[in-house]
Formats: structure tokens, sequence, C-alpha cells
């Protein structure tokens, strides 16, 4: 497959919590949680390094055991990054760094998906274009817990009480949803599947950041927006996604928790399909 990609951090980020990289019969899109300014993760390291560490691991297992089940690799590519910090941080933490992750992977005559939490994958086939989304944190009904803080200390040397995010309390149980951190277990969670090469002519993994156009914003359809990335590439279609979120700069119009957001997007083209 041909791959072309862009990653483009927030505007006004101090470091792109994403990470995307392609091998010649694979891709690996890893979307880090970003932590609110202030609040402790039990972690030294932070999401940037995690989110590197772990996207790494799970780019060396896909090319040194390339017959192995999606999951299990991701499995061993959180295995392996919990080893790399526990001895120095807390992965006990509700707030453990943490990432979503999706993969596409050809092999003897089929590709391979798999999807943690909120990044999409679209596949293009003779059919129809399939949608391929884990929606289980979209599920969650915010406010069933009561209000938890930390006590930090601000830069200017006053301590204050900040809320803990709540999708914290629900990560990693049965009854919320499933995310890459630093229980392997998770990775037997993921949504995955296979479908036949043949007929396959597209595929694209996004980010949420990058997906905002079709699903939070709803101002195309998924059709259209694998039509975008085509013929504008991934670069085009993150700038119109930028071009959406400043024309809401208050969020009134589409209710989000940040203006801005890292976004990837990924197109892979199957040459056998494109062939005359």
């Amino acid at each position: 497959m041909q791959v072309t990609f862009a990653s483009e951090p927030a505007p006004g980020a101090a470091e792109n919590e994403d990470f995307v990289a392609a091998t010649a019969d694979a891709v690996v899109v890893l979307d880090g949680v970003t932590v609110p300014c202030g609040l402790s993760t039990g972690c030294d390291h932070g999401t940037p390094w995690f989110v590197r560490r772990l996207g790494g691991s799970l780019v060396a297992l896909l090319a040194a055991e390339p017959e192995a089940l999606l999951i299990d690799l991701l499995a061993a590519a959180i295995r392996k990054t919990a080893g790399q910090h526990a001895a120095t941080c807390d992965l006990e933490h509700p707030g453990t760094p943490s990432a979503t992750v999706a993969m596409l992977r050809e092999r003897d005559g089929v590709t391979d998906y798999l999807v943690l939490c909120d990044c999409t994958v679209l596949l293009d086939g003779p059919a129809a274009l399939r949608v391929i989304t884990d929606d289980r944190v979209s599920r969650i009904r915010w406010g069933t817990y009561a209000a938890v803080y930390q006590h930090v200390v601000g830069p200017d040397g006053v301590q204050r009480e900040v809320p803990v995010p709540e999708h914290w309390h629900h990560r990693n149980h049965a009854d919320g949803f499933w995310i890459a951190g630093s229980d392997p277990a998770a990775a037997h969670h993921a949504v995955t599947g296979s479908v036949p090469c043949a007929g396959l002519r597209r595929a694209a993994i996004l980010s949420d950041g990058a997906a905002r156009l079709a699903d939070r914003f709803d101002l195309v359809s998924w059709p259209t927006l694998l039509h975008i990335l085509d013929r504008d590439g991934p670069a085009g279609l993150i700038r119109q996604v930028r071009d959406a979120e400043n024309l809401d700069a208050e969020r009134r119009r589409w209710r989000r928790a940040k203006q801005y957001d890292d976004a990837t997007a990924v197109l892979c083209r199957f040459p056998e399909a494109l062939a005359p």
C-alpha cells in the first residue's frame, strides 16, 4: 500500500501528543490523552514520552512478528512500555499516561485493522465505505461521579483545588471504555477485524482531532471526508479542520473540551486497485 500522512499539534500546544509511523505493510497511529495543566498523573515522564515509547514498540513488534495478532502486539507493546517506567512512576494512578490506538496491516491477501478508543479507520471497498470506530468513550454519561480534586501548587506558589477529569474514573473498566495505558489487558478489548485486500481501493486512519469534520462537527459525511483526504491530502484535510475550529472559537456551536486538538490523518492507497 502507498501511505501518506500528516500530524499536527493543536495550535499553541507545546508538543504534539500524537504519533504516526508507517512500514512497508503497516501503519500505526496513537493519540495521547491530554492531561490538564497542573494535574499529577503519577508519571514523571508525561504523555508525549509515553506515546513515543509505545508507538516505537508497536512498530518494532510489527516488523519482528508479521503474523502475530494485532491485539497481541499491542498488549506486548503496552507491557514493554510499562516496564520502562514502572520503577520510577505510579502506574496504578488513574491518570497514568494513555493513548488511543489504530493500526492497519497488509498480510497474506488481507488487511487487518485494530481500533482502541476514539480513533477511526475508513475502508473503501467494493461494496461501500466501512467506518470502524470504538465509540465506548462517547457512551459514557458524564456527571455520574462526585467531583474529585487534586491539590496542586500553581506557578505563583498558591495551592489550588483542580478537578480531576471524570473520564479517569471510567478508564479500562467493563462499564466504561478501554485505552492503552499501563494494563496490557486493555488491548484485548480493541475493535479488530480483517478484510480481503481484493477490491480495497483506499483506507484511512484518523485521530479524533482529524475526524472532527464528520463526527463532532457533522459538516461532511464520511465519504466526503475521504474524498477531501484523497483530493487535498492529509495536510489539506487538517487545514479544513483548523478552519472549522476557528469559526467556533468560543465552542458554542460545537461543544468540546478544547478549541483545537492534535490532528493526525493517514491515507492508504492500494496499487492493485489503482492499476488499469
